[in-house]
């Protein structure tokens, strides 16, 4: 069958939505939306309903920016975690990583991104206004810059540290134990717990 020949507009415009995700192509798409076909319709119908819920019910948690359920993620409502030592990270995915390895305890705050010029990614498109307000506010002792460790990972932890270097924090990035060019969130739990352990200065 050809992919540009439907016999259902609603089959044709169900198989586009699926293939605009990243990583998913026309063929995977069209295997998607016969599988979901195939359904009961209540089953559907759920799919459809946890997706809509998903974009409007979900909150961005107003201390760190990560996903949450509620205003407050957990993380940042747990008074067992230092709230002196801020962890900051590209996205969700590697706030994750580092919870699943169980080796840190303060707190993130998670940029939404790191500067990319070649991808059009400013740093006013990230959140780094609030990084700083809270360095500024005192309070914290040190700040963890785990960017991945690609170009643009260490692009923005340039910046990050020309922003933060003129306060009275420490500044320290992972050790080194991953490796050059890895993105954090594809980091064994081992290698990365022993990253945060072990990390290190920051030095431009």
């Amino acid at each position: 069958m050809s992919f540009n020949e439907f016999p259902s507009r609603l089959l044709e415009n169900a198989v586009n939505e699926f293939a605009s995700l990243p990583g998913v192509g026309r063929k995977t798409a069209f295997r998607l939306v016969m599988n979901l076909l195939k359904r009961d319709a209540s089953e559907v119908k759920r799919f459809g309903e946890t997706v809509i819920r998903l974009r409007e019910e979900i909150h961005y948690c107003k201390i760190c920016r990560s996903i949450s359920d509620t205003d407050i993620c957990s993380i940042c409502s747990d008074d067992k975690r230092d709230r002196s030592l801020i962890c900051v990270v590209e996205n969700i995915q590697d706030v994750m990583a580092i919870e699943n390895t169980r080796q840190y305890r303060g707190v993130y705050h998670v940029l939404g991104g790191i500067i990319s010029p070649v991808g059009g990614v400013a740093p006013s498109d990230l959140n780094i206004d609030s990084l700083e307000e809270k360095v500024k506010a005192g309070g914290i002792a040190e700040v963890i810059f785990a960017l991945s460790t690609t170009m643009e990972g260490d692009t923005t932890n340039y910046y990050l540290f020309r922003r933060l270097g003129r306060y009275n924090v420490t500044i320290t990035t992972l050790a080194r134990g991953v490796a050059i060019g890895d993105e954090l969130e594809y980091t064994d739990e081992i290698t990365l717990g022993r990253a945060i352990n072990n990390r290190n200065p920051y030095q431009q």
